[in-house]
């Protein structure tokens, strides 16, 4: 069975195909982009069907910061399991961890760990609602699948325009309708009115994703945090450790109330840490937060790999060179072949498109092109140690011919028939 009969059989098997919505293969090529690996190796993957391919996309969406299969991080993990992953005792790696994530965050004084991002920030909104008895949250940007996030779709579609458009929250408990309110990143009006007409127990924030934050926004969040009496979070889970060794909220000198902590902090394997004011922290022995998986040893062993490894390197000043460097070619080769090109966010969440009304299909035959010369590659790019400056200069010879073939599809108006499969998925859609 190949790669491809056998994503059509896990449609029929998995609902949605994938676990991870991002993995989803009809977002960049349906019934063409591979769905499934074999083995990868620093920046390359090899599919199930035995091709072979320079990750250019979005590199299991930032997770995996030093490449995949880092050796420092991989034979730490083979130490603990060869001593045994987990058991009726907890892992000494747990102390070692708080003690190296708390030296690193001085405004912080306790750690606590779970698995995924996710769970980590319903963990973080847990602590901060038990801590101030109040209920609402306030939140700018994505964090995720919970209840406390869903929740703001309740009455009205209100997360649209913070990265998922038509997301239905079916299963999220009616009861929630008014718990969660979006507002856009940098508007602190419409921060003030939630604080005003809400009283809410946190603010959510992502420190950065796409942009710089606009002067003065992050201090004037601190600022209404303190005077609301709500729990600063800082979503670090995608930006941790691209600006900053640590985090991006210490660019940007801002001292939440707690941080959340995932994907890059240990290098493809399941880890993931709040960190917070110990007052806010201690809120935690107040509610039941437990989980047997959060105790494994194989999570704290890779995350203590990771950051030794991080440590020893100019990660965020890598990243920002290769991030800097992609978006150049990207620009270049929209003017070298007249096609109207954009490349936007920041240098480690590199965004690719296209100013044109047929964007998607630019976008799809583009990656279906880049495919057939070994290249993953869509509507992001997210830089990691293993890429290096020959790999976006690879990149670019390759998208020099696939560019020619994008004019002429511009100049002959026919770029739907230059395809062999459907324009990729944009947002949220069901799969049928």
């Amino acid at each position: 069975m190949n790669g491809q009969q056998l994503y059509r059989r896990a449609r029929q098997l998995i609902p949605g195909g994938t676990q991870l919505f991002s993995k989803r293969p009809e977002l960049y090529a349906p019934d063409i982009w591979p769905a499934y690996y074999r083995s990868a190796q620093g920046c390359r993957i090899t599919d199930l069907d035995g091709r072979t391919f320079t990750d250019m996309s979005s590199h299991c969406v930032g997770a995996c910061l030093l490449g995949y299969a880092c050796e420092a991080v991989d034979q730490a993990v083979q130490k603990r399991i060869a001593a045994g992953s987990i058991c009726s005792l907890n892992s000494p790696d747990e102390v070692e961890l708080a003690e190296r994530l708390l030296e690193g965050h001085p405004w912080a004084g306790m750690v606590r760990y779970a698995r995924t991002g996710g769970e980590a920030l319903a963990m973080a909104v847990r602590i901060a609602r038990a801590f101030t008895g109040r209920d609402a949250v306030a939140f700018c940007g994505y964090h995720g699948w919970s209840d406390w996030y869903l929740a703001a779709n309740l009455g009205a579609e209100r997360l649209g325009e913070h990265l998922l458009a038509g997301l239905s929250p079916a299963g999220v408990p009616g009861g929630l309708e008014g718990t969660a309110w979006p507002f856009r990143y940098g508007d602190l009006a419409a921060l003030q009115k939630i604080l005003q007409q809400h009283a809410p127990a946190a603010i959510v924030i992502e420190p950065v994703r796409h942009h710089l934050p606009p002067d003065g926004f992050l201090d004037s969040v601190r600022q209404l945090a303190d005077q609301a009496g709500a729990v600063l979070i800082v979503d670090e889970v995608s930006a941790g450790w691209k600006f900053c060794r640590g985090g991006a909220h210490l660019k940007f000198g801002l001292q939440p109330d707690l941080a959340v902590f995932a994907k890059a902090i240990s290098n493809g394997y399941p880890m993931s840490v709040v960190v917070g004011r110990s007052d806010v922290m201690d809120a935690a022995q107040t509610t039941f937060l437990s989980s047997t998986y959060w105790t494994d040893g194989i999570g704290p062993a890779a995350a203590l790999a990771t950051l030794q490894q991080m440590q020893q390197v100019d990660l965020p000043g890598h990243l920002d060179a290769i991030g800097r460097q992609a978006m150049t070619v990207w620009e270049q080769l929209g003017q070298t072949h007249a096609v109207p090109t954009r490349a936007g966010g920041l240098p480690p969440f590199v965004q690719f498109g296209f100013n044109h009304p047929q964007e998607t299909t630019l976008q799809t035959l583009f990656t279906c092109r880049m495919l057939d010369h070994g290249f993953l590659a869509g509507p992001q790019f997210y830089p990691t140690l293993a890429h290096t400056p020959d790999h976006v200069m690879r990149f670019a010879e390759a998208a020099d011919a696939v560019f020619a073939e994008l004019r002429r599809g511009l100049e002959q108006d026919d770029l739907q028939d230059r395809l062999q499969t459907p324009v990729r998925q944009t947002g949220f859609q069901r799969l049928t």
